[in-house]
């Protein structure tokens, strides 16, 4: 039986038209179907969500008296020959066609709209190609539901996952239906930038395909700055028009090797796009970027596409942190639109792995103004100790406290060396007092977690002016506490206008406001987001997790040229 699907799979288009001739008119299909659906039960694996595809199918089919889905009168149907150039064209969706026309190493022909030659396939050819095509189905609408991987395996542990769907019953639709991108449409995630970014994905892919494009000479200067001659500068107008950043209208000729002001202004929005110094010159970092292959960009948007296919719909009105982008992004609707959305930017975790900020989804519960600061154990024991052992009057320069116990009314303990030595055997904590020096700043927003990370203020706002924001243990440090406060607080009773938060943090006592409505965060990673305006947004893979992702889907790094 094996050998038949083989010859099914291998078979030309023309063949197929005949095999639905031959198996509409044959009353054993029915039964054809149902052994092959029994022989290819370990075949049918079950899906990194979840879904059972050999059990849904069985279930799907024996609705169905076990009839084919992909003949109709005697052919095979118009659903199947649409069907099989969706999969042809899975990459749009940013995933691999071959995943989905390939079984057991063959590849599935398109069956043809005419009929043709009969190369006596016979009733058993035909149910399997139905049920490889069923499975091909399966396996595709759970990839563009779910995603290909469990997201846990990448780090993310976002608790809620995709909603359930009934593959089995989506597979019976597409087999019934004229529009099939419209049924693939309405599983996909519904958020307005997953749309866009496979809209960003398309023309990045058909940019990719001109290798020319992102060949620049290397500068003969270490910096290249505006007004100063640039030999690659006919090609760098090439490639900043193709990508959006210089419009045409703006171009000076070949024969101008200088960085020009249109170029400069060009240069100047791709270097906002990526996340460098904007300053118009061609330096290290843009040029490493410029030169960057357009494919490896192609590669960024779908692995987020990926990303964001793990994503629950929301319930309410979450608050985002992307941690590539150093963005935070709290929502007033449950619309992902930029009119609804209130943005800061953030600081957040190193790139050591200890200090990374963990990518995970829980709900903020309470808002703490001029708050204790709590200081980790690994950062008492690696960075305070030693100072404390050496100086003990460092504590009191840094308003640090020795106490015993786990809430705030704990009473401070004299700085002895038998103090400073229970802190090292955990037998007592050290604090931080609260004020304008303390390390959480005047607030911090508590999302109960088993990382210990949370969303705060801090007094060292220099940090922002950077372009690159990795700079803490882990927790996520706010540029606009008091917009974040107010966004927090706006539905909560006791009228929290500016004035009334800026009097909490700069006030005389510690005051915790507990949230009636918990508000879900969400701490993610995406590399790329395409925005409403139309710039495409890209950011370095900071922590390695591009990387780790591509590995995970078994997929081949991008060649650097």
């Amino acid at each position: 039986m094996r050998s038949l699907l083989y010859a099914v799979l291998l078979a030309t288009s023309a063949d197929f038209a005949a095999i639905g001739a031959y198996a509409a008119a044959d009353p054993g299909l029915a039964a054809a179907i149902r052994n092959t659906l029994d022989d290819s039960r370990a075949d049918l694996e079950r899906t990194p969500a979840g879904v059972k595809v050999h059990q849904t199918l069985q279930a799907a089919y024996a609705r169905h008296e076990f009839r084919p889905f992909w003949s109709r009168d005697g052919k095979a149907s118009q659903q199947a020959v649409a069907l099989l150039a969706t999969l042809r064209a899975a990459d749009t969706y940013g995933l691999r066609p071959p995943d989905y026309l390939n079984y057991q190493g063959r590849l599935l022909a398109e069956p043809a709209r005419e009929p043709s030659v009969d190369h006596g396939l016979g009733v058993d050819g035909w149910a399997q190609f139905d049920v490889v095509l069923s499975a091909a189905a399966a396996r595709f609408i759970t990839h563009v539901h779910f995603g290909r991987i469990d997201p846990r395996a990448a780090g993310f542990n976002l608790g809620a996952s995709r909603p359930e769907l009934d593959v089995g019953a989506v597979v019976e639709r597409l087999s019934g239906s004229d529009h099939v991108d419209q049924i693939i449409a309405s599983i996909e995630p519904q958020f307005y930038h997953y749309a866009l970014l496979k809209e960003v994905l398309a023309r990045y892919r058909a940019l990719a395909g001109d290798s020319g494009l992102w060949k620049l000479p290397a500068p003969r200067q270490q910096s290249v700055k505006p007004g100063q001659a640039y030999e690659g500068a006919p090609a760098l107008r090439k490639l900043l028009a193709a990508l959006g950043d210089l419009p045409l209208a703006a171009a000076a000729p070949d024969s101008d090797l200088t960085l020009d002001p249109a170029l400069v202004d060009a240069l100047k929005q791709f270097q906002a796009r990526h996340q460098l110094d904007v300053d118009g010159a061609i330096g290290t970092t843009t040029v490493t970027a410029l030169s960057t292959p357009l494919a490896k960009r192609v590669r960024q948007i779908e692995l987020t596409l990926e990303r964001w296919r793990w994503l629950p719909p929301f319930e309410s009105p979450p608050i985002i942190v992307n941690i590539p982008q150093f963005k935070l992004f709290a929502f007033k609707s449950t619309l992902d639109r930029k009119a609804d959305i209130l943005q800061m930017d953030v600081i957040v975790g190193q790139t050591y792995p200890t200090k990374r900020t963990p990518v995970f989804a829980e709900d903020m519960k309470f808002v703490i103004f001029r708050p204790y600061w709590d200081v980790p154990y690994s950062i008492t024991l690696r960075e305070m100790l030693p100072k404390l052992r050496d100086n003990p009057g460092y504590l009191e320069a840094q308003h640090l406290e020795i106490v015993r116990g786990q809430d705030d009314s704990a009473v401070p303990l004299a700085p002895t060396p038998e103090n400073i030595e229970a802190l090292a055997k955990r037998q007592a904590r050290l604090r931080q007092q609260p004020g304008a020096d303390n390390a959480l700043g005047l607030v911090k927003f508590m999302l109960p977690n088993a990382y210990n990370v949370y969303l705060h203020s801090t007094p060292a706002h220099r940090l922002f002016s950077e372009s690159r924001r990795a700079f803490s243990h882990g927790c996520i440090r706010v540029s606009d506490p008091t917009a974040l406060a107010a966004y927090v607080l706006r539905n909560e009773p006791g009228n929290w206008t500016p004035a009334k938060i800026d009097a909490a943090m700069n006030g005389s006592a510690t005051l915790r406001v507990n949230l009636q409505k918990p508000i879900r965060v969400m701490i993610l990673y995406a590399t790329v987001l395409a925005t409403e305006a139309g710039p495409v947004l890209f950011f370095d893979d900071l922590y390695g997790y591009d990387r780790k992702l591509e590995a995970l889907l078994g997929l081949p790094p991008v060649p650097e040229s």
